[in-house]
């Protein structure tokens, strides 16, 4: 059985929340090694370390961390684990009245290997994780906020919360990186703004070019579709010009580990867009911010804050006026 925040004990958010998310949230261990070892073969751990995960969840620290007011509202468990996500969401202001505990949940569990050459491989545990709730949160609490975070963990689960948005004007924003459901094809309808990685584009489109695949995406109800292809920067389609996809370059930095630089750019993205800047700026904010990441290990530890992402574009508009 589920345990819903209870009016009696828990304060309810005084301020808006500018983002509300209701997706994944993991913990992660990572392994640094030298080479990814061969099958049936040994591989000394230089270095290891935990720390916080999940697209929604990562999304969410990057989206505080450039001065959001973000909450959760997705269900987590009891155990040590979800201790730790808790803990987190509250070392970076990240309200959680609206989160949910329950007993038979569980958070997503991954260790990730990477090694010298900035390769990573993950290995996941979905056993137990629970996006959202059907019932739960209340209406009102993504009502209220500026903007509703979802991910792929579980479609029917979303759906509601999109719906609850879209009815109340609340923009939904997305990372999808595959069909979890029979609903997954409704809940994409649902999506303003709409960030996918290539693959995962291609795959749904049948477009392997990441620009025709924005375009396919693309549907007047949208505000912004994207497909973003790492170190190949993101093409994107936006409602000013739907029928002229634009490039957004990657920013080149010494790159030190890529784990959760996708959903860096999803949650710097966001963050963007409830302070109101234009879909251009948003996109070059969201690249910086992922552009920074990479120069740090670790999916969460390495998120910078709004003042170090303005600071590198300042820098790097410097350069290109003396080039």
């Amino acid at each position: 059985m589920t345990k819903q925040p209870d009016s009696a004990d828990t304060a309810w958010p005084t301020a808006p929340i500018d983002i509300l998310g209701v997706g994944s949230v993991a913990i992660d261990d990572l392994l640094a090694v030298e080479t990814y070892p061969p099958a049936d073969a040994k591989a000394r751990v230089l270095r290891r370390e935990r720390q916080c995960g999940g697209l929604t969840g990562t999304a969410l620290v990057a989206a505080a961390r450039s001065g959001a007011r973000c909450g959760y509202a997705g269900v987590i468990g009891i155990d040590e684990l979800s201790d730790e996500i808790a803990r987190q969401f509250q070392r970076v202001g990240i309200d959680t009245s609206w989160m949910s505990r329950n007993p038979a949940a569980r958070v997503i569990y991954s260790v990730i290997v990477v090694d010298d050459h900035q390769t990573r491989t993950i290995f996941y545990d979905l056993t137990g994780a629970i996006g959202a709730n059907p019932l739960w949160p209340p209406a009102e609490s993504i009502q209220s906020a500026r903007a509703l975070y979802i991910d792929h963990l579980d479609a029917e689960m979303m759906l509601r919360a999109a719906r609850i948005a879209r009815a109340a004007g609340v923009a939904v924003i997305a990372d999808f990186e595959y069909i979890s459901s029979p609903l997954f094809t409704d809940l994409l309808e649902l999506v303003d703004h709409l960030i996918l990685p290539a693959d995962f584009a291609t795959q749904l489109t049948g477009q392997g070019d990441p620009r025709a695949a924005a375009q396919a995406l693309w549907s007047a109800s949208r505000e912004l579709v994207a497909v973003t292809c790492g170190a190949r920067g993101a093409w994107w389609v936006g409602r000013a010009a739907p029928d002229q996809p634009r490039h957004q370059p990657a920013f080149s930095v010494q790159v030190v580990d890529t784990t959760g630089c996708g959903d860096v750019f999803h949650g710097a993205y966001a963050a963007a867009f409830t302070r109101g800047l234009p879909a251009q700026d948003r996109m070059c904010y969201a690249a910086a911010a992922a552009a920074l990441k990479a120069t740090k290990p670790g999916g969460q530890a390495g998120i910078p804050t709004r003042a170090e992402v303005e600071a590198f574009l300042a820098d790097e508009g410097r350069k290109t006026e003396d080039d």
